[in-house]
């Protein structure tokens, strides 16, 4: 089997001038059926007071169109739990397979770990094998499964509870 080159990308700090593009690869994600339980992606203010700044990411191809993105969650606000946050990673269905999702998932941990983060974690549905395939390539480990947790257009689904525990923030 060959695999595809990998696509030359630039990284950069998720802005609102990407917010359209940003929600655009979301809402493919979400019309796919195994990135998420949401069925629309938000309007762009909620998506934007729910994820942390320092850690929004997006992908931009040679033409500096986005690709990609990246971003994080609190998991919690109690002062235990501050090291903890919950992402998302969504590529383009043009650019998959290409190297864009790990790009973009290194460099979040790289963005995490030096903000003293030291657990990323994420639901996946477990039908979602390339998903699972690449957290487990960036050190991600499935914790467990949990069953019939919501319904996904009138169907019980399960989700793969996925970590990545810092080796270097302690």
């Amino acid at each position: 089997m060959a695999t595809r080159p990998r696509t030359a990308i630039a990284l950069a700090p998720m802005t609102d001038d990407h917010a359209p593009a940003v929600m655009a690869i979301y809402q493919q994600g979400i019309d796919e059926g195994n990135a998420t339980f949401e069925t629309v992606a938000p309007p762009w203010s909620a998506f934007d007071t729910s994820k942390l700044p320092a850690h929004r990411l997006v992908a931009l191809d040679p033409r500096r169109r986005v690709v990609g993105w990246t971003a994080v969650s609190r998991v919690s606000a109690r002062p235990a739990y501050a090291g903890v946050v919950e992402h998302s990673v969504y590529v383009s269905p043009a650019v998959r397979g290409v190297g864009v999702g790990r790009t973009l998932l290194e460099a979040l941990i790289g963005s995490t770990e030096k903000a003293g983060i030291w657990t990323i974690q994420a639901g996946i549905f477990p039908e979602n094998a390339a998903s699972l395939a690449l957290h487990e390539s960036a050190g991600f480990r499935v914790l467990g499964r949990r069953e019939r947790v919501a319904r996904h257009h009138g169907v019980w689904r399960d989700v793969l509870l996925v970590e990545r525990r810092s080796p270097v923030v302690e």
